[in-house]
């Protein structure tokens, strides 16, 4: 059996008769595809290296050989009327032109729906477009007679486009080349920077309460506000890392006594007389991932209007964790009672502080 028929059995005839530069495009994909999601590759520049060339080049050259299936005919007769095609520096300029005018339309689209604008649904996004267009650029080039089908001679095409480059027609068209090359050297050129030195938002942490709905569910409604001694109520911590970088997280969690001190119309002003520490969690966390604690809180000491805090630190806490040295804060209001039928008791709080609060109530 020798190569042909191997090739015969292992490819189907739509597939062996594709042009050649669009199976060279299917093969760059397939690796491009597989540089991006492979674990020990996607983290290297040979991503960022094969990611540039699909999203600046390859959408803009499969649409171009869909619009012009045809190799340029030109007889060397001025006066011929019927040229039709472009020519390869044409081809190479249009296909920049179009891909960077092609993504930044698919990435509009995907910002008005459910998925986004993520690697994943911009990478599918843009490789279905390819895949349809590579179809549609074929079965033009096949409805055409062979000597007109556009092809692709590697060597006879880099001799095409150093011939306009360097012995342009007219002086015009030297100007047109120089400045189409320069602009496509710094479209790539801020691409790559832009690629190589992405630049680095805002740093902040999250930290926010959620419950559980009746659906299981994680909501941002029906806190608990009437607590009893002695029995749990559950509640759903959530810790966001946005700072860029990996970092450990200390999350405390008091039950404080607080005195109203001062109330306006925008402003309460409290005195925290004692607070109770009930719970410590350390959660270390990659940059860009979150972090769900689901958890039981018990109260020990009664008492109306106490503040279910929760202080959020990075690295360690202080020996006497506040809300004033704390990194993040977030508080619930509630009222503890005792259990019916039971007599009440004090329970000491294990440490106490002097701390005077400002609180924003929600206009």
């Amino acid at each position: 059996m020798n190569r042909q028929e191997i090739v015969r059995i292992v490819f189907p005839r739509s597939v062996r008769t594709l042009p050649a530069d669009i199976k060279l495009i299917f093969v760059y994909l397939s690796v491009m595809c597989l540089a991006i999601l492979l674990p020990g590759i996607r983290e290297t520049p040979i991503r960022a290296g094969l990611g540039l060339p699909f999203v600046l080049f390859v959408p803009g050259y499969l649409f171009i050989a869909a619009l012009f299936p045809e190799e340029t005919a030109d007889t060397g007769d001025d006066t011929d009327a019927s040229q039709s095609g472009i020519d390869g520096i044409e081809r190479v300029a249009l296909s920049f032109g179009m891909s960077i005018a092609i993504v930044p339309l698919i990435g509009l689209v995907l910002n008005f729906t459910p998925f986004g604008i993520r690697l994943a649904p911009i990478m599918v996004s843009i490789l279905l477009f390819c895949v349809v267009t590579a179809v549609v650029a074929a079965n033009r080039r096949q409805t055409l007679p062979e000597e007109e089908r556009f092809s692709i001679d590697f060597w006879a095409y880099y001799e095409q486009i150093v011939d306009e480059l360097y012995y342009p027609e007219s002086q015009a068209d030297k100007v047109l080349n120089i400045l189409l090359v320069v602009s496509v050297l710094l479209a790539v050129g801020s691409v790559g920077y832009a690629v190589a030195v992405p630049k680095q938002g805002e740093s902040f942490s999250e930290l926010y309460l959620l419950t559980e709905n009746a659906n299981g569910e994680l909501v941002a409604d029906n806190y608990p506000q009437e607590l009893t001694t002695g029995e749990p109520a559950t509640l759903t911590l959530g810790i966001g890392n946005n700072e860029h970088q990996q970092t450990s997280y200390t999350a405390v969690v008091t039950l404080q006594q607080v005195t109203l001190i001062n109330e306006s119309a925008n402003e309460t002003r409290v005195r925290v007389d004692s607070q109770e520490r009930l719970q410590t969690y350390e959660v270390e966390l990659p940059h860009n991932e979150t972090r769900h604690i689901t958890h039981e809180i018990t109260a020990d000491t009664p008492g109306d209007q106490q503040r279910l805090t929760y202080l959020l630190y990075k690295n360690s806490p202080p020996a006497n964790p506040t809300t004033e040295n704390a990194y993040r804060e977030v508080h619930l209001w509630v009222n503890v009672s005792q259990p019916s039928g039971s007599q009440q008791s004090v329970t000491q709080p294990r440490y106490s502080s002097e701390q005077v609060t400002r609180e924003r109530i929600p206009g």
